[in-house]
């Protein structure tokens, strides 16, 4: 079968992010093709939660993911190194405060 015989050549891409259970943040779990936003959420309920896992489900147009690159890594994170006051390196914090 050749891309024009496939009726899912010209859906985009989306990338799914998954919130489980006992998370607090969204997982990066995969990628999938759909024709719209709607049909993005429903396949990526029935793909990437089988087991009932999420409770939160995003989907977003991959062509919207802005990113860096490995090339500009040093370049691109190197200004936030000359703000100290950024890492609290010279706090003194107590011992019953938790995860820090």
């Amino acid at each position: 079968m050749s891309d024009t015989d496939d009726p899912k050549a010209g859906w985009p891409l989306y990338e799914v992010f998954i919130r489980g259970k006992r998370g607090l943040n969204h997982v990066h779990v995969g990628s999938l093709h759909a024709a719209d936003d709607r049909m993005a959420l429903t396949h990526a309920r029935d793909l990437y939660t089988r087991r009932n896992e999420g409770v939160s489900i995003w989907v977003v147009l991959s062509s919207h993911i802005a990113a860096s690159t490995r090339d500009e890594k040093d370049p691109f994170f190197a200004p936030s190194a000359d703000k100290i006051y950024r890492h609290p390196t010279f706090y003194d914090i107590p011992d019953d405060v938790p995860h820090i």
